[in-house]
């Protein structure tokens, strides 16, 4: 590490930590030389730097990958496999140094670093079993004396563009689908979180991946549409893989057509909750409360719009206050915090931009609503609003901070219709003790997800991803992930002689 910079924690395993860009098994700094600074959001202080790879630098990272892959998607099945175990292994045996990281990166408390941690493992035991699970087909077609059969072969080189919220499980979960099809991967971290990459990278070096395997390129926020641009564009790279925001995603899907290469988009989420006046009180306060305020507000399958019917609203707000009021915001290192800060600035101007546009058109703002003095870190007020409107952007808008929006409603068919009131189709979840019910709501809401008296949805054995304007394809799940990265060729023979 660089040594102009105070390490603000200690390690037990110090040779994780590395802070320059990962290229078929050396560490390499980028063609520019220049570099851009890793903040901790908890302090606001930068405590490393990593390279600005541009343009200029993605050419040897894909040719090192193609390199590779040329040899890695010969390996047999069980090899591949044996590899990811040994990389998930090698995870869990470093899960207290790589939570501390987590933490210093994204600003998350420990606790939730440990769950990401966690969560993020079941996919590379997950995939490590799906190596061995790639099967083709063989059939008799209508024609007579002919045979037809299927092949799965791995597309080739693939480049996943990462968001920062959840670093390690997005690229487990993508990088984890790829190694186990036979294809390479390049990573480009989020400015934000790069290091925990890096270190993901380190692991995957000493489980013996082959070196150009797994690449990673850093860069900063100016660079970043120049470096993701050229990934997208280079004829070697066959497949892309995106996690952020709608806006972005369709650049990147725009990009990727002009060669037809294959794209999954996992985007943006405007997720509505529907809490019906049978539920159980408990199970809904106590899922969704922790989606909702779970890493500040800031993931994509989070609890944006929250429907309470009206004969429990008054009294589910009024516990959702009584419990939000006891949140404990501070450093994700004390043991004490039970929410972090937001990972960057800019989420705070979002956040207050949003909430003051709501208070001008008459929302009631029960609680917070306001940045949060505290160490120069990117704080912000666990907000409560009621009184929401559909002309206000935060009914329309992902909120990606710590402000939760409740709204009445009287009944199914009404609660309905507003759920689906979104250009975006990721996740919705409910809460009723009617069955009839809950097959009903799992037809009609449109999200590729749906939770059904549950606030958690998400597994390395369920197929993620969303629908409409919340992106295509899937992530985990059986079959369905590691077939992004799979072509499939068709055989067909006919037998001679045969009566």
């Amino acid at each position: 590490m660089n040594g102009k910079y105070e390490l603000p924690f200690k390690l037990s395993n110090p040779d994780l930590l590395h802070n320059e860009s990962f290229i078929h098994g050396k560490w390499v700094k980028s063609n520019s030389g220049k570099s851009f600074e890793v903040v901790d959001p908890g302090t606001g202080k930068a405590w490393t730097e990593c390279p600005i790879n541009d343009a200029s630098d993605v050419d040897a990272a894909v040719r090192s990958s193609h390199e590779c892959f040329e040899r890695y998607k010969k390996l047999s099945p069980r090899v591949r496999a044996q590899l990811l175990f040994k990389w998930d292994s090698l995870i869990r045996e470093n899960r207290e140094d790589l939570a501390t990281i987590l933490v210093y990166e994204t600003g998350k408390p420990k606790a939730e670093a440990y769950g990401e941690i966690d969560y993020s493992t079941g996919f590379t035991w997950w995939f490590a079993g799906e190596a061995e699970r790639i099967q083709g087909t063989v059939f008799t077609p209508a024609l007579p004396d002919r045979r037809v059969f299927t092949i799965k072969q791995p597309i080739g080189v693939a480049a996943a563009l990462v968001p920062w919220n959840f670093p390690i499980a997005m690229v487990l979960r993508k990088a984890g689908a790829a190694l186990a099809a036979g294809c390479t991967m390049i990573v480009k971290p989020s400015p934000e979180t790069p290091i925990t990459v890096l270190a993901l990278a380190h692991l995957a070096q000493k489980a013996g991946f082959p070196n150009g395997a797994l690449n990673v390129l850093t860069t900063d926020l100016d660079k970043t549409p120049e470096l993701s641009e050229a990934l997208c564009r280079h004829e070697m790279v066959k497949k892309v893989t995106f996690t952020g925001s709608t806006r972005v995603g369709k650049l990147v899907a725009r990009l990727c057509s002009d060669n037809l290469k294959k794209v999954t988009l996992e985007l943006g989420g405007n997720c509505p909750v529907l809490i019906f006046n049978d539920a159980s009180v408990d199970q809904a306060m106590s899922q969704i409360f922790a989606l909702k305020w779970r890493h500040a507000g800031q993931a994509c399958i989070t609890a944006n719009r929250v429907y309470v019917q009206s004969g429990i609203f008054d009294k589910f707000l009024e516990r959702w206050n009584a419990e939000t009021k006891k949140l404990v915001i501070g450093h994700g290192a004390d043991g004490s915090t039970t929410m972090g800060p937001v990972t960057t600035p800019r989420s705070i101007e979002k956040a207050l931009a949003l909430v003051e546009d709501a208070k001008s058109k008459g929302a009631i703002i029960h609680m917070g609503g306001n940045k949060v003095s505290n160490g120069g870190g990117y704080f912000f007020e666990p907000t409560v609003l009621t009184g929401i409107t559909k002309e206000m952007d935060i009914y329309k808008e992902e909120i990606f901070a710590p402000v939760c929006t409740f709204i009445k409603f009287e009944t199914e068919e009404e609660a309905v219709r507003e759920a689906n009131d979104t250009s975006m189709g990721l996740a919705s979840y409910c809460f009723t003790k009617n069955v009839d019910r809950l097959w009903r709501l799992f037809e009609n809401l449109e999200a590729g997800m749906i939770g059904l008296n549950t606030g958690n949805s998400s597994a390395a054995e369920s197929p993620f991803g969303g629908i409409k304007q919340s992106g295509y394809g899937k992530e985990s799940g059986k079959d369905v992930a590691v077939s992004e990265y799979l072509i499939t060729k068709t055989g067909t023979f006919t037998l001679e002689g045969q009566s």
